[in-house]
């Protein structure tokens, strides 16, 4: 069978009619996203807008992406690596994918306390760990994780990065000792029902562990607000990200719990999304 060679061009036209048909939001730009990262070019200048043949192979790849595109399945997972502040991350279906919105929770975290001793619970990739390890001037930053594929994922974002985060297993504050200046956590904040609601596209790649958190959605972020206590030192800050919806049911438990100067931010959107707090003295 002779093989007939496309140009960059063509298949860049196909695959943004692929994906247009199986109802991606902007196909042309995801298409050229895939069309970047196969070929190790973010300036998308090679091969982008010229009629230079492409080798079998590499057109070959690049239809199986836009495949697992079409079919769903997220970006970053597709390529294996996302974005997040100034990092680029190995990303696959190990952990959750970053969020943009949790870019401004570490920008809220840093404005509070950028030294001594930070901990990222639930930290996945390692985004949240990583960028204040990077950004921050604290001597220590720990990422913890109840599982021990994402806390693998997220070792080897640091030793990629060369960040150099400490790295534990286990159930929430379980693993740490001593007191810290900063507790920062993206945690688990969906019902078993906006669970079982979610498109396909989160629900069927992206880990369960760390989405649903119990009837009400607020199972590891009333443990955090509660254990936080015996963890974070007197006058340091709790950063969480929350449920707009239970935005101020969350900081109702912060205040409950005995927190002090309780905030709840928005994100860029207009939605409450940051609950902010700090441990008073006593």
């Amino acid at each position: 069978m002779v093989e007939v060679a496309l140009s960059g061009r063509a298949l860049l036209e196909q695959a943004a009619t692929r994906l247009a048909d199986a109802g991606l939001d902007s196909p042309r730009l995801a298409a050229r996203r895939l069309w970047a990262d196969l070929q190790d070019d973010a300036t998308l200048m090679t091969l982008l807008t010229d009629d230079v043949d492409v080798a079998p192979a590499v057109a070959a790849r690049f239809a199986g992406w836009v495949e697992r595109l079409a079919a769903g399945e997220p970006l970053a997972y597709v390529t294996g690596w996302t974005g997040f502040r100034h990092l680029r991350l190995q990303c696959d279906p190990r952990a959750l994918i970053p969020r943009p919105e949790t870019e401004t929770l570490v920008e809220l975290a840093l404005a509070r306390t950028s030294s001594g001793t930070a901990i990222d619970i639930g930290t996945g990739t390692g985004a949240i760990a990583l960028s204040l390890k990077s950004e921050g001037a604290f001597e220590t930053v720990w990422g913890v994780d109840l599982s021990a594929p994402a806390l693998a994922l997220a070792r080897t974002n640091g030793d990629l990065l060369g960040i150099d985060v400490r790295w534990a297993l286990g159930d929430l504050l379980a693993p740490i000792e001593g007191e810290v200046d900063l507790l920062v956590s993206n945690p688990p904040y969906l019902t078993e029902a906006e669970y079982a609601a979610l498109d396909h596209s989160v629900r069927d790649y992206e880990p369960q562990l760390a989405l649903p958190s119990g009837a009400d959605g607020l199972t590891a972020t009333r443990r955090l607000l509660d254990e936080g206590r015996a963890v974070v030192r007197a006058g340091g800050w709790i950063a969480l990200e929350v449920d707009c919806r239970r935005a101020a049911a969350t900081a109702a438990l912060a205040e409950g719990f005995g927190w002090r100067e309780v905030l709840v931010q928005d994100d860029l959107f207009g939605r409450a999304r940051y609950l902010l707090a700090r441990r008073g003295s006593a």
